[in-house]
């Protein structure tokens, strides 16, 4: 009998665990979204600065700061929203760690200025009511939701203490380089949800985060755009969210219904067939069939996504030696449309942008670009088409990107380039039944 009883206890203790854990009925959004990539916990030593190119401009903006590795130090990571929402929560990723990583404490809070936040926004972040969590090797961790009405089109503050030497051992650090958006790192502590920082260092890394989640209305929905660095928003101005999923999302967010998310999860140096530094995971992230499941598929109110990816295929060799043929990226694109479809989701290709002058664009690699956009213009395999080659090329001379959109390497756009890509996409293609 004492047996039977304990089991009892156990089943209904476990009831009560599951009736606690039951799915609420808000629907989660991704109002921000970022493409996790891997890096050395140590990092190498510096290289030497090296000579000053005059034909190859650095980025427009403040020069990097140094990187980092947290230890016994809390990250505010500033976020820019894309839609609104009544609750909010954060997803923690240690996507290619090798061991669990502890987090100490967190927060999200509406950011003031630079590292402020606004009194009486903060609202500590727990996992399963603990302030102490763990996210586990290669796992996502979600926290508890927490009433805080998250405005669209506005900056946010998320803080995570790590009181671990992130650089003491062996695995891979998650995070994503080349955020074009300065976070903060504070003196060494637990700092999180102080009103602002003191005595730290700057970062334009997230760390550690994949994506801020909204509850939202139930008819809202989220685009990802999937790419490369131009989606990512390379040699764009830091800290003034000018990349083109941004514009996209500023237009959307400015319509009556406001309904639609933009996640971008583009990863610069990304390909679609190989890993674009050799290394699985490393700086450039895995190859796009890869990360197509985590990075699209698997976000959070997905209805539609937009697909620039290629250019690093057409421009460099693959691990083999080889570059990858027209036809290979082209069945490449056709197993996205295949997934994102089985899914339910729309799924737009964007054209490959011009650039004759980049000293990797050969006549044969433009020939591939060539073939490819007229592939994704006349196929009718996507369900639609964004055309931003035709947006960005100088008419004077189709390879090439136009004068007053070029960032100085031929490759990326500036921000007015960017701007024009965004404003160039049709609103129609996201409304209801598109």
């Amino acid at each position: 009998m004492r047996r039977v009883l304990s089991s009892l206890a156990i089943i209904g203790c476990a009831a009560s665990v599951a009736s606690a854990q039951r799915p609420s009925a808000d629907h989660w959004v991704a109002t921000w979204t970022t493409a996790v990539v891997a890096r050395a916990a140590a990092l190498p030593a510096p290289a030497p600065a090296p000579a000053a190119n005059p034909a190859i401009p650095p980025p427009p903006g403040p020069p990097a700061p140094p990187p980092i590795t947290p230890n016994n130090q809390t990250l505010r990571e500033i976020v820019h929203t894309s839609i609104a929402g009544a609750r909010a929560r954060v997803a923690f990723s240690n996507a290619y760690g090798t061991a669990p990583v502890t987090i100490g404490g967190a927060a999200i809070a509406l950011r003031d200025k630079d590292a402020a936040i606004v009194a009486g926004s903060m609202r500590r972040l727990t996992v399963n009511g603990s302030a102490m969590f763990r996210v586990p090797a290669g796992a996502l961790v979600l926290t508890d939701p927490v009433d805080l009405a998250i405005p669209a089109e506005k900056d946010v503050a998320i803080d995570a203490f790590v009181p671990d030497d992130l650089g003491s051992g062996s695995s891979l650090i998650t995070y994503h380089n080349g955020a074009n958006q300065t976070s903060y790192v504070s003196a060494p502590g637990n700092h999180v949800g102080e009103a602002a920082f003191e005595g730290g260092a700057l970062t334009r890394s997230w760390f550690l985060l994949s994506r801020l989640e909204v509850a939202a209305p139930a008819r809202a929905g989220a685009i990802a755009a999937f790419g490369d660095s131009i989606t990512d928003g390379a040699r764009s101005t830091p800290d003034t969210n000018s990349r083109w999923p941004n514009q996209l999302a500023r237009r959307l967010a400015a319509q009556a219904s406001g309904r639609f998310a933009v996640m971008n999860v583009g990863i610069a140096g990304n390909r679609v067939l190989s890993e674009g530094n050799g290394v699985f995971g490393g700086a450039a992230g895995v190859n796009a069939l890869a990360r197509f499941d985590r990075d699209v598929l698997a976000q959070p109110g997905v209805t539609h996504v937009i697909v620039m990816e290629g250019i690093n295929d057409v421009r460099n060799r693959g691990a083999n030696g080889t570059y990858a043929t027209s036809d290979e990226l082209i069945a490449a694109y056709r197993q996205m449309i295949d997934r994102a479809h089985e899914r339910g989701l729309r799924i737009y290709g964007a054209t490959l942008t011009p650039c004759q002058g980049d000293a990797l664009m050969t006549p044969e690699a433009e020939a591939r670009r060539t073939a490819i956009n007229q592939w994704i213009r006349s196929s009718r395999m996507f369900d639609g088409v964004i055309d931003f080659d035709a947006v960005v090329r100088d008419p004077a001379a189709p390879t090439k990107i136009r004068a007053e959109f070029d960032s100085g390497d031929h490759l990326h756009p500036n921000d007015a380039g960017y701007k024009a890509m965004g404003d160039s996409i049709d609103l129609a293609l996201f409304k209801a039944g598109s």
